[in-house]
């Protein structure tokens, strides 16, 4: 019996079968190109590894819920019913009957399938290349494991193999230590065999492969593996930080010195609300556009995730970074030559007065119809600046706090702000919100680091340290898996 390649609802083939049917009878070609007979050349396994990059597209999800579940937005949207999940997330009502953590766990699941689908193969040929590509396949196993595990907790580890139904009936969530584990394990392995300069623009290197590591290794309060894996990023000297922070997140200027991993986004394909993990554009630029906009520099949108007015005040007013951050829609249109001209609307679901700026809509950048779903530009998974500042957390942890000051104020300089003397860890957690705000990092660092119930109004601790698992996919174990605490 031939395997699938199923995993609790999701079928993530990879589109490889080539056939051809007259009235359901004569097949023409005679040939079919399935799951047994692939991987015989080395184009099907760079389709193979495509393929497998391709549920990346996924990431705006993370992005949105690690902002909006932080104290840093609200959801917002044309109404409280409008993408409900979102709203309960901001609300902290959430539970295990959620649109969008059961698409961030199905599309992450997907994902990390398909990236296994190669690695069970690795073995059929051998060619020139074959190891990175293996490399980059580790990598994004890894990435979407990540994900998983900072999302959900335990979650099922799948490692070099696809499975059928009756295994996915019976299968264990596995402890987050043993599914970190395999994620260090596949970045090792990875930044072992990949370079620092990417074959193909937007693929995952060395670098990207050692700061993964380094994250994982932090988040599990490994300090000092953390500290040694950043170090030997920085100390390559591949990157740097980009002079200007305020133009940084216009597609002008991606793939810059600061970029570290980039998810690349085009707008040349247009795409539907039917299908958001189908897309080739990015679809959070839009869905953070100011609604029925009509002015200059920026365009129409569905005004999600808008900062809050806390994190607005939360900046010093001489820091460049809040207003590359936060655009306030009202002092914007003050500014213009004719502001009577200007014009937007306020959705039902939620006004703040202010959208996120690092990934709005913008003239110039908009992609094929529907251009909301479209945009061309990159969501910046791993900056230089975020290295430097983890890299600071992991040897102000380690007792090294000359160090880590020394590497916070060059975040700080960058933007043009006077350097600090660190008096205490939580200093580097608040210059990591001045940097990274509107980046999807905020919910994930308040956890990690146990302030999570100082800052986000709602939050029981105990309990929305993790999401639910989606209750579809406990349902299709047959009720196999406990659901997370407090749920």
């Amino acid at each position: 019996m031939k395997k699938t390649i199923l995993f609790f609802g999701i079928t993530s083939m990879l589109l490889l079968v080539n056939s051809g049917c007259d009235k359901f009878l004569t097949v023409d070609p005679p040939y079919t190109q399935d799951a047994e007979n692939f991987f015989e050349t080395p184009e099907d396994f760079e389709r193979a590894l495509t393929g497998a990059y391709d549920l990346l597209q996924g990431s705006f999800m993370s992005l949105w819920i690690g902002e909006i579940a932080s104290d840093n937005s609200i959801a917002g949207g044309e109404s409280v019913n409008d993408s409900q999940g979102l709203h309960q997330i901001d609300e902290m009502t959430h539970g295990g009957v959620n649109n969008d953590l059961r698409s961030l766990f199905r599309w992450n699941y997907a994902g990390l399938t398909r990236a296994n689908y190669l690695l069970e193969n690795q073995d059929n040929i051998d060619f020139v290349g074959k190891d990175v590509i293996v490399g980059e396949a580790k990598f994004l196993r890894a990435y979407y494991y990540f994900e998983l595990v900072k999302f959900f907790g335990d979650v099922p580890l799948i490692v070099d193999k696809r499975i059928g139904i009756e295994e996915a009936l019976t299968l264990e969530r596995t402890p987050t230590s043993e599914v970190y584990a395999q994620i260090e394990a596949d970045l090792i392995a990875a930044s072992s065999v990949l370079s620092y300069t990417g074959v193909v623009k937007g693929h995952a290197t060395k670098g990207a492969a050692l700061s993964m590591l380094g994250k994982a290794y932090l988040y599990q309060n490994k300090f000092s593996q953390a500290a040694s894996t950043f170090d030997q990023v920085i100390s390559e000297g591949v990157y740097s930080l980009v002079s200007n922070y305020e133009e940084m997140f216009t597609a002008a200027n991606e793939n810059n010195l600061e970029t570290v991993f980039d998810i690349q986004y085009s707008g040349l394909e247009g795409g539907g609300y039917g299908c958001l993990i189908c897309l080739e554009g990015n679809a959070a630029p839009g869905f953070h556009g100011i609604r029925q906009y009509n002015g200059p520099v920026y365009g129409d949108g569905n005004s999600y995730n808008l900062p809050t007015q806390a994190l607005y005040d939360a900046f010093s007013s001489v820091d460049p970074r809040r207003d590359a951050t936060i655009l306030d829609i009202e002092s914007f249109i003050a500014t213009q030559q004719n502001p009577g001209d200007i014009s937007y609307a306020i959705g039902a679901g939620g006004h703040s007065g202010f959208y996120n700026n690092k990934y709005i809509k913008r003239i110039g950048e908009i992609g094929l119809p529907d251009n909301d779903l479209t945009s061309p530009v990159n969501y910046r998974v791993i900056r230089y600046s975020d290295v430097l500042l983890m890299a600071a957390e992991a040897h102000y942890q380690n007792g090294n706090t000359g160090l880590a000051q020394q590497l916070v104020n060059q975040v700080r300089t960058r933007v043009g702000i006077q350097g600090i003397s660190l008096s205490s860890v939580n200093d580097i957690y608040t210059e990591r919100r001045y940097e990274l705000s509107g980046e999807g990092h905020r919910f994930f660092d308040l956890v990690r680091t146990g302030q999570a119930s100082s800052f986000i109004p709602g939050f029981q601790t105990g309990k929305h340290e993790l999401f639910p698992i989606p209750q579809a996919e406990i349902d299709l174990t047959g009720g196999n898996w406990a659901q997370n605490p407090g749920y």
